[in-house]
């Protein structure tokens, strides 16, 4: 059985920051080593309850996508992982935190802005353009439904928040304040190239990326380096392309399952609003989401 690793503690380095998944670590100047815990964030509200074997999935998955889509790949994008071993720098009764759910970094100075590509209408969007015609501002074509694929895709920029804080959508206009005309365009145009080509190799597996978010840093020669995870079901919303049916919401391989249970869910006897202290997760929904987390990372490696 997985053990599973909820927060992670180590003591041979300095701790940076905890986030709702990864806690990372200083390695020198130079360097993070972020590690994946099992923990699970809905509505940017971390659970009590971690999934066993998340962390490790996560990172197996970012790394596939790193080697598919950086350098190495595609060479769509210089990405942040350095090729050093997450092992080598701690010490070793603290290898069991770090094998198989860490990677070791560059550190970079990370851009105040999460970049969101739709490729279909569905979740928030689809609540927004029912009610405006747009997603995150943007406009969109008449007509189309729930779950619609959206004639290209569109890039609908976030400001980070702190955890515990909600992210916040904003306007391309506003990128543009936070970082430069330049860089916002340029970070515009890199997101939609990966998930344009990601969107691509899922396809061929079976599998619709509707949409996905990616993060990036400025290294010390301020090149744009894609960073943090990518392409993860906590980072993107996946479907079975057997199960997809425009005007209905497929059943997904990422933790859409957890935010429908959350929707019923109750604290004291009230609905949830969505605030700590989140509510008890059952061991079925556990069980249900790590078991949607296992089939997307096989399809997609088939």
């Amino acid at each position: 059985m997985t053990v599973a690793l909820h927060t992670s503690a180590l003591q041979s380095l300095p701790l940076l920051a905890r986030g709702k998944v990864r806690d990372n670590y200083a390695v020198g100047t130079d360097r993070i080593l972020m590690v994946a815990s099992d923990r699970l964030s809905a509505f940017d509200v971390i659970m009590g309850e971690p999934i066993p074997g998340k962390g490790a999935l996560l990172t197996r998955m970012a790394l596939f996508w790193f080697d598919k889509l950086g350098p190495k790949g595609m060479n769509l994008c210089p990405i942040h992982l350095t090729g050093d071993a997450p092992e080598s720098v701690v010490s070793p009764a603290e290898v069991p935190q770090v094998a198989g759910r860490s990677m070791l970094v560059k550190r970079l100075k990370p851009l105040p802005v999460e970049a969101v590509v739709r490729g279909y209408l569905a979740g928030s969007g689809w609540k927004e353009y029912q009610a405006g015609g747009t997603v995150c501002g943007v406009p969109l074509p008449a007509g189309l439904h729930n779950a619609s694929k959206l004639p290209s895709p569109i890039y609908t920029p976030a400001a980070k928040a702190a955890v515990g804080d909600h992210d916040e959508n904003i306007t391309f206009a506003r990128t543009e304040q936070m970082v430069g005309p330049d860089l916002a365009a340029r970070i515009r145009s890199i997101s939609i190239a990966l998930y344009e080509a990601a969107a691509a190799f899922a396809l061929t597996k079976g599998i619709i990326i509707a949409d996905t978010k990616f993060e990036f840093g400025l290294d010390a020669g301020g090149t744009l380096t894609l960073m943090d995870e990518v392409l993860t079901p906590d980072s993107s919303r996946f479907w079975p392309l057997e199960h997809y049916q425009e005007g209905s919401n497929p059943p997904s391989y990422d933790k859409q399952f957890v935010r429908d249970w959350l929707e019923t869910a109750q604290v004291d006897g009230k609905p949830w609003n969505k605030t700590p202290p989140a509510p008890v997760v059952p061991d079925v929904v556990i069980q249900k989401t790590a078991a949607k987390y296992q089939e997307a990372w096989e399809r997609l490696t088939a």
